[in-house]
């Protein structure tokens, strides 16, 4: 099984692969725009289990979306370098894109890097703000829905979703089996995870955004844009969250960023069986 996990930054990122090791089991590698770190799980390169491609695809959803959609295109690309388009520049120096940066040589890959097979799945993780007292600071939330909260138009009588103009969604459903699993697993709330391209700093907003959407445990700013793209490619979406801090007015004082990557981590080691259990038939009905 092959996964793609995307987060906004590097720190998110690095919490992700610890989870696999010390990382001298991870090969980097340039894709247009961003790295691409591919840790390997119980399996281990080559062999049976779960590989896993990490790149931290920038904050907000068009970041999100365009990295996404850049990493499941190295997934799908052709695996004999003749065929390819050639090469597409990144932003500032490096490698060119597919080129492996540094690690391990991994039995498992295409020439130049090129993953040989699609990905089954895609994870959307990081940290993010938790809805009190539903999902305190520390705790995990798994993605129920992953919804545009902001996607819309303002009007005299209040926001209106993108769906309720008339064109367009709003809103991607995980697995139910997996979210099940992963609730299971890792302990994880599930609820609905908000995608916003402003996080909320007021207690009003707060609570409008749960007046709009009760069922909303966490918010966070790529999740939508990484299972838009993920959609797009035919790939099922999964959202996973460590809060970091209340849904609310800015405190930065209380936030505990350091705490919620290290839970991250945690998540992500408790994840691996889940995934490697995760069959077939659950992702082709997925």
């Amino acid at each position: 099984m092959r996964v793609l996990v995307v987060t906004a930054v590097p720190a998110e990122r690095d919490a992700v692969t610890r989870a696999f090791g010390d990382g001298t089991r991870t090969t980097v590698r340039r894709v247009p725009g961003a790295e691409l770190h591919r840790v390997h799980g119980s399996g281990g390169p080559g062999g049976p289990g779960v590989a896993v491609d990490v790149l931290a695809g920038g904050a907000g959803p068009a970041a999100a979306a365009a990295a996404t959609a850049f990493g499941l295109a190295s997934g799908h690309a052709s695996t004999t370098p003749g065929d390819a388009t050639g090469p597409i520049a990144g932003p500032g120096p490096g490698p060119a894109p597919y080129e492996p940066v540094s690690g391990p040589h991994d039995p498992g890959s295409a020439p130049h890097g090129l993953a040989p097979v699609p990905y089954d799945l895609v994870v959307s993780a990081g940290i993010g703000g938790g809805f009190v007292p539903a999902a305190p600071v520390g705790s995990l939330v798994v993605a129920s829905g992953i919804v545009a909260a902001d996607l819309g138009a303002e009007t005299p009588e209040g926001f209106v979703p993108v769906t309720g103009l008339g064109f367009g969604r709003d809103r991607h459903v995980p697995p139910r089996s997996l979210v099940r699993d992963v609730t299971a697993a890792t302990g994880a709330l599930p609820g609905e995870i908000l995608t916003v391209s402003t996080v909320t700093g007021t207690a009003e907003r707060a609570a409008a955004l749960l007046a709009a959407h009760p069922r909303a445990a966490a918010e966070a700013m790529e999740g939508f844009g990484v299972a838009e793209a993920a959609d797009r490619a035919g790939v099922p979406a999964l959202e996973l969250r460590a809060v970091s801090n209340a849904v609310g007015p800015r405190d930065r004082e209380a936030w505990r960023i350091g705490d919620a990557l290290t839970a991250l981590t945690g998540a992500f080691g408790k994840l691996l069986p889940v995934l490697e259990g995760w069959t077939r038939h659950d992702r082709h009905h997925a």
